[in-house]
């Protein structure tokens, strides 16, 4: 499940995407539109300053604006940033991989082997999706390996 910091990182990096090329989109905005608690929204905003994909800017007309282009921001990467992976269960992850806790040894654990197969999948579609796409609200052409 996404936590609620991701989603609310999701949101206001979608809003500054819809914004982008336009200057710098005041807090107060993105607050107001995506309905986020604004320190919450400021504690987000800074660590994504921190990993380069937005610049904040002081003063009177401030605000903040997204680095790279929309079409080079991929879902999967907000996500792994903000969550740490993509993975269900900590077995199965591949950049924060960890041993879980009461269970049986990896190499005979069917779930872990489930799990992998739905983080592969997930990551696929999430790494096909970029903020250009803008989240349409009617049907989203996901990738696809199937005919």
């Amino acid at each position: 499940m996404l936590s609620q910091k991701c989603r609310y990182a999701l949101r206001a990096l979608q809003h500054l995407a819809d914004r982008h090329g336009q200057g710098v989109v005041p807090l107060a905005e993105i607050v107001s539109a995506q309905n986020i608690p604004a320190k919450f929204l400021t504690v987000i905003l800074s660590e994504l300053g921190r990993e380069g994909l937005v610049r904040a800017q002081r003063g009177r007309s401030g605000g903040y604006v997204l680095v790279p282009s929309p079409a080079d921001v991929r879902i999967g990467d907000i996500i792994r940033l903000m969550r740490g992976s993509i993975a269900l269960v900590p077995c199965a992850s591949r950049d924060a991989h960890e041993h879980c806790e009461n269970c049986v040894p990896e190499a005979v654990c069917r779930l872990r082997n489930l799990m992998l197969r739905v983080r592969d999948e997930t990551a696929h579609i999430l790494d096909g999706v970029t903020l250009a796409d803008a989240f349409p609200t009617t049907n989203l052409e996901l990738p696809t390996d199937k005919p």
